[in-house]
């Protein structure tokens, strides 16, 4: 006999999906998560410790208000859990006057007056003597103060944790085979674990969104991407009081990291790049040689304390959409289902907001939340 139904079903609990579970939960519906893995986890894009929130937004100006939103639901979950789950240690941004970056900062802080210092290659140098800035005037920087970093697994344990307290049940290490939506009929969901039935269905897959949402024709590309640890020999300095998160737009590549904030060390890793992979269960997860001389060439570079080779490493998913912007909507052949994809390695900090805009789509085929730039739409257009 098939499982009664439910009223949704979210295929993917980790960062996306575990806030979708929790916000329709919290509406009262009866919400059934399934993970191929049990969250949180370290097979997809929702691990590593720690990922870097900011409003100021260079990638796009209207991303902004979903992120204004995004920081008051990720306080609201850190007032209902009792759990940090945010630390805002201030944002550096450097990059060429002319580059992507710090224009892009500047003019969605302009756009959305939110609060930026610029700051010259001397003054972040002064400020910050952990960083090392070549004495030229090829390279600027601006400063976010209210940005700052997440804690990536408490944040999906949290969101289960409070989609649990409100009903939501999370079927974990389960395979979903497929799905099927007919006019008239349940959703259908077929898994490793049997079927199971619901009215609404919320597809926040990750790396495996491509395969569940092939129908779209919209190619998504997963990419591997490793993060490294490293050990300082100036411990006060990359603490995160007296150290920043930091974004760097170089000439041949675009590097991030985090301050120490435990025992792990100094965390850098590589925005730009990527090796495109075809199955994201058989990436390699270790590390590799020609994984480590660009963001050693990095640490040495720009941030002297930090001790080569790195002391650890992980490696994590970016799933890539052809603008690299987001895709959140309607199932063009069901408006019962919405998904949430193609995240392009800067949609942690939304997990929240998107959560929220997936669930008034699925119960009420509208959000409040402005997402319309990021519909299927601009790519049935071009």
């Amino acid at each position: 006999m098939p499982a009664p139904p439910y009223d949704v079903i979210v295929l993917g609990a980790g960062g996306v999906g575990s806030a979708a579970m929790w916000q329709l939960a919290a509406r009262g519906l009866r919400v059934l998560g399934i993970d191929r893995f049990d969250p949180p986890h370290t097979h997809g894009s929702s691990h590593g410790r720690t990922r870097i929130i900011r409003q100021a937004y260079f990638e796009h100006a209207d991303y902004v208000p979903l992120l204004l939103e995004s920081y008051r639901l990720w306080e609201e979950l850190e007032h209902q859990t009792g759990e940090r789950l945010k630390l805002e240690t201030g944002l550096l941004e450097v990059g060429p006057a002319d580059g992507v970056v710090v224009p892009g900062v500047l003019a969605a802080a302009q756009q959305h007056q939110l609060s930026v210092e610029e700051l010259t290659a001397a003054e972040i140098a002064k400020r910050w003597p952990a960083f090392h800035m070549p004495p030229s005037d090829e390279l600027t920087g601006v400063f976010e103060p209210r940005a700052g970093l997440l804690f990536v697994e408490q944040c999906v344990a949290a969101c289960l944790a409070e989609a649990e307290r409100h009903g939501a049940e999370l079927l974990p290490n389960v395979e979903v085979i497929d799905w099927q939506a007919e006019a008239g009929a349940d959703i259908v969901v077929r898994t490793t674990a049997g079927e199971f039935r619901a009215n609404r269905l919320v597809i926040t897959a990750g790396a495996w969104a491509g395969q569940l949402l092939h129908s779209l024709g919209v190619p998504l590309e997963v990419r591997r991407k490793p993060l490294m640890w490293y050990d300082s020999t100036a411990p006060a300095q990359t603490a995160a009081s007296a150290f920043p998160c930091f974004l760097f737009e170089l000439p041949h590549a675009v590097f991030y990291g985090f301050p120490a904030v435990d025992e792990q060390g100094v965390k850098v890793a590589e925005h730009s790049g990527g090796e495109p992979i075809a199955d994201p269960l058989r990436v390699d997860r270790e590390l590799r040689a020609s994984d480590t001389p660009l963001v050693d060439q990095f640490a040495r570079d720009f941030i002297p304390s930090v001790q080569t080779p790195c002391r650890d490493h992980a490696v994590c998913l970016y799933t890539m959409s052809p603008d690299e912007h987001f895709i959140v909507d309607r199932h063009p052949a069901d408006p019962r289902v919405v998904f949430a994809a193609g995240l392009s390695g800067h949609g942690f900090k939304f997990t929240p907001v998107l959560g929220q805009a997936l669930a008034e789509l699925a119960t009420e085929g509208v959000t409040r939340q402005p997402t319309a730039f990021l519909s299927l739409e601009r790519f049935r257009r071009s």
